[in-house]
């Protein structure tokens, strides 16, 4: 495991971008979930008030007490029936301070004094899209830089709705991870994929890989297409949305999100499109696409299998029928640096590449490419 200084990729630890965190459905009891990304302990809850999901840095800044760890001695938490959750606040279950949404403390019980200003912790940028949380991660602590992560048809009823593949914590720096994005030449080897054309495109904050071609499990003769056709696009550092066309017509998510400093928790989902045209997809096209999830799955756990026992790849043999490896890890740097240095690796970066010995997926392409 190696660390974000090792890679030389910047100033920041940790990138900036939309980070999935959980799944809608774990906050469903209104009980805080303590969760850690990016180096840091977080307080995790759905306020009972609204309904809104609030994260908060996870420490009572009285006495460092962690606000939302497994707690059931507490009164603080037995006499708000299993949940210190109030409102939309959070109480502390050791003296009961009380933050708010906002991470402002707005009540100590036994104290009848001003509240001091300093009795608060960072409420952080936080929405619900998908059937999961995302925080938009800014070690400048800007505004976010683009939108969220959103799919039109996940709310569509003729598109079988996915569950969350929680895949826990692969210990390899998200790096490895992105340069999936431009590698050509693992998609054979590892996917049994016989890639007929294949390009990538960088483009601010948005890297996208093209590709096309047979495969030994995600296509059949009778299936909506006998390739496998895939525009992935990398939304940012951690969000992953693939096009696929194959034996269904579907969408795939992939997360990761940086834990410590080398490694990141991954997420996977599919949602796939009903193989009739009727207005919602049966219980039939719902089996169809719980196997499909499935066999899309273990397609990606061919690679985490790699991930989880390779060494770090800090100074790689590229050769030029690899892929755009050196041009992905330039757009990648963008996100480590402060904004006012982005252009500096678009400069150097953005375009449309296509490994040696290839033809590009775009006749368009074909023509564009610089590589």
């Amino acid at each position: 495991m190696a660390t974000t200084k090792e890679y030389r990729l910047g100033e920041f630890t940790y990138p900036r971008g939309w980070f999935m965190i959980a799944e809608s459905t774990e906050l469903d009891t209104h009980k805080p979930l303590a969760v850690r990304f990016f180096g840091k302990d977080f307080a995790l809850y759905r306020g009972r008030a609204t309904g809104k999901v609030v994260l908060l840095d996870a420490y009572c800044p009285h006495m460092k007490t962690h606000l939302a760890a497994p707690n059931t001695t507490s009164y603080v938490i037995l006499d708000g029936m299993g949940t210190n959750v109030e409102g939309d606040g959070i109480r502390c279950p050791y003296h009961a301070w009380r933050f708010g949404a906002d991470g402002k403390c707005d009540d100590i019980p036994y104290h009848q004094g001003e509240i001091p200003a300093a009795a608060c912790v960072k409420s952080w940028t936080v929405l619900e899209s998908l059937g999961a949380v995302w925080v938009w991660h800014d070690p400048e602590g800007g505004e976010p830089e683009w939108e969220h992560p959103s799919i039109a048809q996940w709310d569509n009823p003729q598109w079988v709705q996915p569950k969350w593949d929680h895949l826990g914590i692969v210990n390899q720096h998200p790096q490895e991870l992105v340069d999936n994005i431009c590698d050509y030449g693992h998609l054979s080897p590892i996917h049994g994929s016989t890639v007929a054309r294949f390009e990538n495109e960088f483009a601010g904050h948005k890297a996208t890989q093209r590709q096309c071609g047979g495969h030994r499990t995600l296509v059949s003769p009778d299936g909506v297409s006998v390739d496998l056709h895939t525009i992935t696009t990398y939304n940012g550092p951690g969000v992953l949305i693939s096009d696929l066309t194959g034996m269904y017509e579907a969408i795939m998510v992939i997360t990761h999100t940086p834990v410590d400093d080398g490694n990141a928790k991954v997420w996977h989902s599919l949602l796939v499109r009903a193989t009739t045209d009727k207005p919602v997809a049966s219980k039939t096209d719902a089996i169809g696409a719980a196997q499909f999830q499935a066999m899309a799955l273990t397609a990606f756990l061919q690679d985490i299998e790699v991930w989880n026992f390779k060494a770090p790849c800090l100074n790689g043999l590229f050769i030029p029928s690899d892929g755009a490896f050196m041009k992905a890890r330039i757009w990648y740097k963008q996100f480590y640096n402060p904004r006012a240095k982005k252009q500096e690796y678009l400069d150097q970066c953005e375009g449309i590449y296509v490994p040696r010995g290839i033809p590009a997926y775009t006749q368009e392409a074909q023509e564009a490419a610089t590589a």
